[in-house]
Parts: structure tokens; C-alpha cells; sequence
């Protein structure tokens, strides 16, 4: 059956990248005022066309800014952006707006760009997220791990994340993705037809005096984790 995770996983990553190519950046670049509806019906798309679905448990809260997700692979972007409306603005790594396909979409899509090789990187993106939530009205997501990781452990996450979240005095919402490692693993190169659950977990305004705060979010969403995996064996 290892054959057949195989095709999948190359078919996934043809879909993707030929919705995102020949559909979604056109479609962009045409139609600039209804970017969200075109990037959350696209992503629909894909998931369609690659056997899978996404679910969630609790609700989304509207009025958080910022939203801060465990990360495994391109399935937990594509998930998210088909299971909800809200136009979100992603911070990706600064190499990621410098590929082919994706890096067209993200400078399209107007995400936020980090560069963690430059010192300043920091400052840039304290403006930029503050620049998204205050004149673009919108929220930002971001993968605090940095990058995507390999087991169910959630990794430490980057300090840089906390450091916007209070100097702009953020509102948190923490969502714990699972499953999207089986639809397309970019580690093994395998893929599966499957759901997404994404959990959404509490909101909190962050209060400084708090200083484990951060620490305690991360501590949560491994907790539903290992949730996930111990009573549904369900993989993040």
C-alpha cells in the first residue's frame, strides 16, 4: 500500500500547486478586492480534489488579532484558509516569498514577510503586523514553532511571537491542528485521503504581568495533542 501513499502524495502536491499556480494567483491578480473569497474557495478546491475534508471543535473568535497554530506542513494552511471566511494575514519565512509559485502568492495574497537572518527582522515585523490589524483589518496567523516539525512533541516556541503579542497587547486565540500529516506528509512523501480537525481553544487578551502566559498556551495545545493521539490515535 506504501505505492499508492506515494502516488498520493504527488498528486496532492500537483493539485496544490496547480490550484495555487493556474488558479489562484490569476484569479488574485484580477479580482485584487476579493482575495479572501477567492483563497478560501480555491483551498476548498484542493481539498476536494484530494479526497479530504476539515472539521473543527469550539469556535472561532472574530476578535482575536492574532492566531497561533502548531505546524506540520502546507496541509494546515490549506485546511484552515477552506474551513473558515476571515481574511487572515500569514507570516511566513522570508525564503517562502522567494519560491516560484507560493512566494508570487504570498506577495499577491499581501502576507507579512519575516526574516530571521536580520536583526531588525523583529522590528519590520512588529509595523507589519500592526500595519495588517490596524488599516488592512486583518488578524495574523503564525506558526510560533518556526518550523514545521516531525513529532508529536510541539517544539519551543520562537520568543518573537510573545514579544508582538505583548508590545501590541494581542488577543490570543491558540488552535491545535491534527490529522494533516496523514492527507499530505512532507517528510515521508506519503499522503492519505482524510480529515483535518482543527480545535480552537480559548482567547486570551495578553496581560504582561503574566509572564508564563506563552508558556502555558503551549503547554494547552500539547495537552489536546496528546488528546488527540491517545483517544482518537490521531497523529498531529
Amino acid at each position: 500500500m506504501k505505492i499508492f501513499a506515494k502516488i498520493r502524495f504527488y498528486w496532492g502536491a500537483f493539485v496544490i500547486s496547480f490550484v495555487s499556480g493556474a488558479l489562484m494567483i490569476p484569479a488574485i491578480m484580477l479580482f485584487p478586492k476579493y482575495k479572501g473569497s477567492i483563497i478560501h474557495y480555491l483551498n476548498k478546491v484542493s481539498l476536494f480534489f484530494m479526497g479530504s475534508k476539515v472539521t473543527q471543535e469550539g469556535e472561532m473568535d472574530f476578535h482575536a488579532d492574532m492566531y497561533i497554530m502548531n505546524h506540520q506542513g502546507i496541509m494546515d494552511i490549506v485546511g484552515m484558509e477552506a474551513l473558515q471566511n476571515r481574511h487572515l494575514c500569514w507570516i511566513a519565512k522570508k525564503e517562502l516569498f522567494d519560491a516560484p509559485w507560493y512566494g508570487r502568492l504570498l506577495r499577491d495574497g499581501e502576507m507579512i514577510s519575516l526574516d530571521r537572518s536580520n536583526k531588525a527582522g523583529l522590528i519590520k515585523l512588529m509595523k507589519d503586523v500592526k500595519l495588517s490589524l490596524e488599516e488592512k483589518k486583518r488578524a495574523v496567523a503564525i506558526f510560533p514553532e518556526g518550523t514545521r516539525a516531525k513529532e508529536q512533541t510541539i517544539l519551543p516556541f520562537k520568543q518573537g511571537t510573545k514579544i508582538i503579542a505583548e508590545k501590541l497587547k494581542l488577543r490570543v486565540q491558540p488552535i491545535v491542528i491534527t490529522g494533516s500529516k496523514w492527507v499530505l506528509n512532507e517528510h515521508d512523501k506519503t499522503g492519505h485521503s482524510g480529515t483535518i480537525y482543527y480545535k480552537f481553544l480559548p482567547s486570551r487578551t495578553v496581560d504582561t504581568t503574566d509572564k508564563e502566559w506563552f508558556n502555558h498556551i503551549r503547554q494547552e495545545m500539547q495537552q489536546e495533542v496528546d488528546k488527540a493521539f491517545n483517544i482518537y490515535q490521531r497523529n498531529r
